[in-house]
């Protein structure tokens, strides 16, 4: 897989004439090479449902008169660029129009995208039904037609339809339609087959083909659809609804997973289907920068003209991130992530589901992604099903109840050494026999005041003395064996109409409400919501509760500290086979313009960065790349410390070391 891919839209309504009537080979040429790509997706067929390329499986396009497909194909390899085919799988708005029986249905039976008659949109499929078969002969048809180097298959995923094939496979099972569970099971039934047909006819043919299903989030949890795949592309455009939460979020997820990904974002200011749109080069520089810094390779998503020509703004914008790429790729090809805690997401534990854009990050999950990078503690986001002793802090957000199993694994994790942050309901057991992990407390309940307060007992860094306000809910513990971290106090009564005092809240009333705080054997609880109170509140005394915690249980184990600013970012890779780790630094600072976009302009240099590693290995050289210039480093009792003298938007520090453990 390529390090500098454009994932090249291209949506095109049959009301347009003159399709493909600008492209020039030279000029398709000259843009790649002035964009330093490497890879492109080209497409075969679009939302619309034409082919851009003469077809027995499908329509070309009527306003197309040659293979534009070919020709782009042709025009990439012949400069070495590689082109994976785009086939628009979920939908396909000409044929919707002739077979609408075999759209996909929600439980009122209502299609998809298209909100009404005058407000128009797509309609997506359902595989249950005979479409299928005609999406699978026009994935066959360019496969043995054209020398693609993948295929990159859109809108898919698993649906709960209520279309008639549904209900009626449903029936003959003698499953109810009625029931949700059943519903769901046909979808991944569905699902998992049309997976299993397109791999088996792609690979029957090009056994080695790459091949990526696109459903716009990769599903934390679900390895068995991740693994559907060949490598994963993580559909992930700040400025286009998914936000700057999620990639970081996505990606430290996938790396776990052992296949290749890649991050996808936009040149876009906004998102999708916008002609004539752009963001500034300094977002595009940190966003592929915040890529490589995760052990993604890079995709920016661009829409080409109906008339077939490039825009050249775009490919000089696309560039000038490119072509630092391009200057950095020896220090990124096969880096494996170094991390101490693991966050257990939320999504992976089952507790929240993605049914939508809105919710592929969920609130526990991202303010506890937010608290890890703003405190630069190195983190992976694991399932259910990864190895928990590479981790010397397993967190447990808000929200994850144990069942026998999980609360079986975290004792033989915590038995090898292991420690454990919990929060809020997480920790308990799911029979409500209260906690299923030695925190040295006792469940006596969920609070009944909320908010209330929390008045810890060690110092934080930006208020001194104080009880700050919990907006999440929160659990009432006794100690039980374990140390008080702080404690409780409640307001004097919950707000409503015969008692509230003030604007928002009834003030503390200041009496010990017992601990809020604990440690035990096992690790520590905090008894609120904190990760979903600051995804949604933002509150520092939050952050630096969470983080004074994880701090006292990696103790001397921490492996990284720096005095890079909250909004900057820190990884640590490595590279076994070169021998070397790769610490990157990135710094950048979104700001809000327009109704939810948040977009990076300015890049402002941070100086004098200080960095300490806990390595076990003895460094031999400490350098800058892509520069190669070398700085000064001190090494001693496995504390390696150097100082970064000036820090714009992103640096790569790369230690090497005599033998790699």
């Amino acid at each position: 897989m390529r390090f500098r891919q454009v994932h090249l839209d291209f949506h095109t309504s049959e009301a347009i004439p003159g399709i493909g009537s600008r492209f020039s080979k030279e000029q398709f040429q000259a843009m790649l090479r002035k964009g330093h790509v490497d890879s492109v997706t080209v497409f075969s067929k679009c939302h619309h449902g034409w082919a851009y390329h003469p077809s027995e499986a499908n329509e070309q396009h009527p306003g197309l008169d040659f293979d534009l497909l070919g020709a782009m194909i042709d025009a990439a390899h012949e400069i070495g660029v590689k082109t994976p085919v785009y086939i628009s799988a979920g939908l396909d708005e000409k044929l919707a129009r002739r077979h609408p029986e075999w759209l996909y249905r929600d439980k009122e039976e209502r299609t998809s995208w298209a909100k009404n008659f005058m407000q128009p949109g797509y309609h997506e499929f359902c595989m249950n039904t005979p479409y299928l078969g005609v999406l699978l002969k026009q994935i066959e048809e360019v496969v043995r037609n054209y020398d693609a180097d993948g295929i990159f298959l859109d809108i898919v995923g698993v649906r709960q339809c209520y279309c008639q094939y549904c209900v009626a496979a449903l029936r003959s099972e003698g499953k109810d339609p009625r029931s949700e569970k059943d519903v769901l099971a046909l979808g991944e039934r569905t699902y998992a087959h049309y997976g299993r047909a397109v791999k088996e006819l792609i690979h029957g043919i090009k056994p080695d083909m790459p091949i990526f299903h696109n459903g716009g989030h990769i599903r934390r949890g679900r390895r068995d659809l991740a693994q559907m795949n060949t490598h994963l592309e993580l559909e992930s455009l700040p400025t286009g609804g998914w936000g700057y939460d999620h990639f970081p979020l996505s990606a430290r997820y996938s790396q776990t997973l052992g296949l290749p990904f890649l991050g996808m974002t936009g040149k876009f200011h906004t998102s999708w289907g916008e002609f004539g749109g752009y963001k500034h080069p300094n977002a595009l520089r940190y966003e592929t920068a915040l890529s490589i810094a995760n052990g993604a390779r890079c995709s920016i998503g661009d829409q080409l003209h109906p008339d077939g020509l490039m825009d050249e703004a775009t490919y000089e914008l696309i560039g000038q991130a490119y072509r630092e790429v391009e200057e950095k790729e020896p220090w990124c090809a096969g880096a494996v992530g170094v991390s101490d805690v693991a966050l257990l997401s939320l999504e992976a534990a089952g507790v929240h589901n993605t049914t939508g854009q809105a919710d592929f990050t969920g609130h526990s999950d991202a303010g506890a992604v937010r608290i890890l990078l703003e405190g630069k503690i190195l983190f992976d986001v694991i399932d259910l099903e990864a190895d928990f002793s590479r981790y010397k802090v397993i967190i447990l957000p808000d929200e994850v109840l144990l069942g026998d199993a999980l609360a079986a694994s975290l004792k033989s994790y915590i038995a090898g050494g292991g420690k454990v942050l919990a929060s809020g309901r997480s920790g308990l057991m799911k029979d409500g026999s209260g906690f299923g992990l030695d925190f040295g407390v006792e469940w006596l309940g969920e609070n009944p005041y909320q908010p209330d307060y929390f008045r810890p007992g060690f110092e934080l860094n930006s208020l001194g003395g104080a009880a700050f306000i919990c907006y999440g809910k929160g659990q009432r513990i006794g100690l039980q064996g374990g140390t008080a971290l702080g404690r409780r106090e409640d307001p004097y009564f919950n707000r409503d109409v015969f008692t509230f005092c003030s604007h928002q809240h009834t003030p503390s009333s200041r009496q010990d409400g017992g601990p809020g705080m604990a440690e035990g054997p096992d690790g520590i609880y905090i008894a609120w919501n904190v990760f979903e109170d600051y995804g949604t509140k933002g509150s520092l005394m939050l952050k630096e509760t969470v983080l004074h915690a994880l701090n006292r249980l990696l103790g001397s184990g921490k492996t990284l500290e720096t005095s890079l600013p909250a909004q900057g970012i820190v990884t640590l890779q490595k590279q076994p086979a070169e021998g070397r780790y790769i610490n990157h630094l990135l710094y950048a600072s979104p700001v809000k313009r327009g109704n939810g976009i948040e977009v990076i302009e300015d890049i402002l240099p941070v100086y004098d960065t200080k960095v300490t590693l806990q390595l076990k290995e003895e460094a031999t050289a400490v350098y800058l790349a892509p520069q190669r210039t070398e700085i000064p480093f001190a090494q001693q009792d496995g504390k390696l410390t150097y100082s970064l003298e000036r820090l714009d938007g992103h640096q790569m520090v790369i230690i090497e070391v005599a033998t790699m453990n």
